[in-house]
């Protein structure tokens, strides 16, 4: 089945190429239909009539909509809310540290990245993605679809954007939470520019509605190595000031606060079960992603066979 994207810059065909063999499983059981990838935990309850897809080899041809095909003169399979493996939610922070870039992609350019892939990826999967902008309050949203059409209409929400506005994740995250529905797999996009307790709030709000939490830590190369050496400007961003620095006498004091955080980042996910995952944009994102989905993919077998 074709599927629409066009050359959109956040399609990148080594990344897709490099993750697209690979299954993003649900460690927790998700709602939806049972087939094999996901588990579902409900039964015995009748369907209800989301929307068409076109009709692909292997589908059952007792879906098909023969009066649609009639009008089309094409087939198109019925799509019911229990024929979703998976539903996730991308959340891409788009407030202003994310322009942020030293590298061939911007903080901002590499999460829009990697949250196009994992949507390309769950498409493939025939589960649903739908994606939410945020930076101090949420922003714009494609709603959650198996449809093909899904990645491009996430694709020309994110073209356009350049982030401007501060961050905050918990008053986002928690309307969100409110307002997300039935469990879903919610994949964050985000440079984790905000205290550490506005994380933590944003985040147990999505935990205590029981959506399963995967956080993907984007950080510019050089804020993980901070290899400045001559007297440098560092322009403030979310509206703190410029300053200008020497840095060698400030790299040692900034890069153990950097492990503090990080580690305190590590070990807050832990605590809630949520997946963390440090993306540089130094690093070939192919390579990180297809680590992590494949690492993911060996803990959800080994849950499996322990049940």
């Amino acid at each position: 089945m074709a599927h629409p994207g066009g050359q959109s810059r956040f399609l990148d065909p080594a990344v897709l190429a490099e993750i697209s063999r690979l299954d993003l499983r649900a460690r927790q059981v998700v709602e939806g239909y049972v087939s094999g990838l996901h588990k579902s935990p409900r039964k015995g309850y009748s369907v209800e009539f989301a929307e068409h897809r076109e009709y692909a080899p292997g589908d059952d041809i007792r879906h098909i909509d023969w009066k649609l095909w009639g009008r089309a003169d094409r087939y198109y399979i019925k799509q019911y809310e229990e024929e979703t493996n998976l539903r996730c939610h991308l959340l891409l922070d788009i407030s202003e540290s994310m322009r942020f870039g030293t590298q061939p992609l911007s903080k901002f350019e590499y999460g829009a990245t990697a949250a196009a892939a994992i949507a390309f990826l769950l498409l493939k999967q025939r589960d649903a993605v739908g994606l939410r902008l945020f930076d101090d309050r949420l922003q714009g949203a494609v709603p959650v679809s198996s449809n093909w059409h899904s990645l491009q209409n996430i694709l020309s929400m994110v073209e356009p954007m350049k982030p401007q506005r501060k961050t905050d994740f918990a008053a986002p995250l928690r309307d969100f939470a409110d307002a997300a529905g039935r469990r879903s797999l919610i994949a964050i996009f985000s440079d984790l520019f905000a205290p550490l307790e506005t994380i933590e709030n944003g985040l147990k709000h999505l935990r205590h509605k029981r959506h399963e939490v995967v956080l993907f830590h984007v950080l510019d190369e050089t804020e993980l190595t901070f290899p400045f050496e001559d007297n440098t400007r560092f322009v403030g961003l979310e509206q703190l000031p410029d300053l200008i620095a020497e840095p060698r006498s400030l790299r040692d004091g900034y890069l153990e606060i950097l492990r503090e955080f990080l580690e305190q980042v590590r070990r807050m996910c832990a605590s809630m079960r949520i997946d963390y995952m440090l993306l540089s944009t130094g690093d070939r994102l192919d390579k990180s992603l297809a680590g992590f989905l494949a690492a993911r993919a060996r803990v959800v077998r080994g849950s499996t066979r322990r049940r």
